[in-house]
């Protein structure tokens, strides 16, 4: 995606670059030293394509970019610019018993890897913001709600905690798939008939070369890793949309329980007076392209014999995209949570005020022994309405009452979240192992 609307969908580290010519590039390279290491090439002529690799500038990428549609992928012109970049003598050690999608695949991997490492990143910064909210309004008051509708009371705490344990929870299941992300080489076949014999001792060194796993056999046609990686970016996108969601929801005009407060940010160009969540919609936005390019990830992995023919190829702008996108909504979600205003006092005078039913009722009930039925009923509705003339909480027309234990009736009306702090605990202390493991992990 290029143009206007790339400060909003091509946010974040992920997008940007020539990404693929770098990571067909450093495959490359690393073939030829691992294939110098098995002895199936000179170390010296390993050394040249290796800085080749390094230096684009010394290839004619025109010509790349030009004969790519003619082969069907940028690998032959690739291998050929790079050949006649090092010249005759190094040419051998260029491509070693290779085919293109040995080449394309792990130029793949790699970029998932550094993809997932990106918005790692991103996924770790929001989750460091939900655990703040989590410690710093553990026991605040919320009004929970189902199916879009009042339910019952919960805490600040909570929902940040479950914020928490959704990024918490993917950025385990994305650094699981990145540390299993395997090296692809099986030549044009899958036979290694074109390394001298030497082929599986190559892929082994490609892989150690590359810090990617090896593998028994190629996975030309077993799509395995990809669908691992699209499971595991559509989980994530998933995640983020939904705190977006929730962000969103919340600073609703009628709600109005949280902002973002971003200087410059969040005007429209009609009406003056608001402040849109931009951060939140833009990840919602960005998380929502995503099932779809899953979508067509899992469905490219039907593919025929021995080289899918179109199924394979669709993976590599499907696969840039969907990582660029769901790098962006992390990037989106991070800021969004950043410059994240909660009003607690809002939040507590809506728990209240959906109490006040029940606490007028209480009332009524309290009084009908001593007044009457009807005479309490109209006692409670004569306490609701000087409540509301006052702007006072009915609690505290009800604690002035001399003729009703008010401190029991109150008590019984405050709001019950159960064991929620326990749980908000518990996520927290889970955090704290979680951010350990990954960074022992990394």
């Amino acid at each position: 995606m290029t143009g206007l609307l790339d400060s909003t969908f091509a946010r974040g580290q992920v997008s940007g670059g020539d990404v693929w010519l770098v990571a067909l590039l450093e495959v490359e390279g690393a073939l030829a030293r691992a294939a110098a290491r098995v002895g199936l090439v000179a170390a010296t002529a390993a050394d040249e394509v290796s800085r080749a690799c390094g230096e684009p500038g010394r290839l004619d990428l025109a010509a790349v970019h030009a004969r790519s549609a003619d082969a069907g992928n940028p690998v032959p012109p690739l291998v050929r610019a790079l050949r006649d970049a090092v010249g005759p003598h190094a040419a051998r050690a260029v491509h070693v018993g290779a085919t293109s999608q040995d080449v394309v695949d792990t130029a793949a991997v790699l970029l998932a890897r550094r993809g997932l490492q990106l918005i790692d990143a991103d996924l770790a910064a929001a989750a460091e913001a939900c655990a703040r909210l989590a410690t710093e309004h553990r026991d605040d008051v919320l009004m929970g709600r189902t199916l879009l509708q009042q339910a019952l009371p919960v805490t600040v705490g909570l929902k940040a905690a479950g914020w928490l344990t959704g990024l918490d929870g993917v950025r385990a299941r994305a650094a699981a798939v990145a540390a299993e992300l395997p090296v692809q080489y099986g030549g044009a076949v899958g036979t290694l008939a074109a390394s001298g014999g030497s082929g599986v001792d190559l892929r082994r060194e490609l892989a150690t070369e590359l810090g990617l796993q090896t593998t028994p056999l190629p996975w030309f046609t077993v799509r395995l890793p990809i669908a691992d990686v699209a499971g595991v970016l559509g989980a994530a996108a998933g995640v983020v949309a939904t705190i977006a969601l929730d962000l969103v929801l919340l600073a609703q005009t009628e709600v109005a329980e949280a902002a973002e407060v971003a200087p410059g940010r969040g005007g429209s160009s009609a009406m003056p007076h608001k402040n849109n969540p931009v951060a939140a919609i833009s990840a919602r936005a960005c998380a929502r392209r995503a099932p779809g390019l899953v979508s067509t990830l899992f469905a490219a992995m039907e593919q025929e014999h021995e080289r899918g023919a179109g199924t394979w190829h669709v993976e590599w702008p499907t696969l840039t995209e969907l990582l660029g996108t769901v790098g962006s909504a992390a990037s989106w979600l991070a800021e969004a949570l950043g410059s994240l205003r909660l009003d607690t006092g809002r939040m507590a005078q809506t728990v209240t005020a959906a109490s006040d039913p029940q606490l007028a009722g209480a009332l009524a009930e309290a009084l009908t022994p001593s007044l009457g039925a009807d005479a309490a009923h109209d006692a409670a509705a004569a306490a609701v309405r000087r409540a509301v003339e006052e702007g006072r909480p009915l609690a505290d027309v009800v604690l002035e009452r001399p003729d009703v234990d008010g401190a029991a009736l109150v008590a019984d009306a405050a709001p019950d979240v159960g064991e929620a702090g326990a749980q908000v605990d518990a996520a927290l202390a889970a955090h704290v192992l979680t951010v350990q493991q990954l960074r022992g992990s990394a």
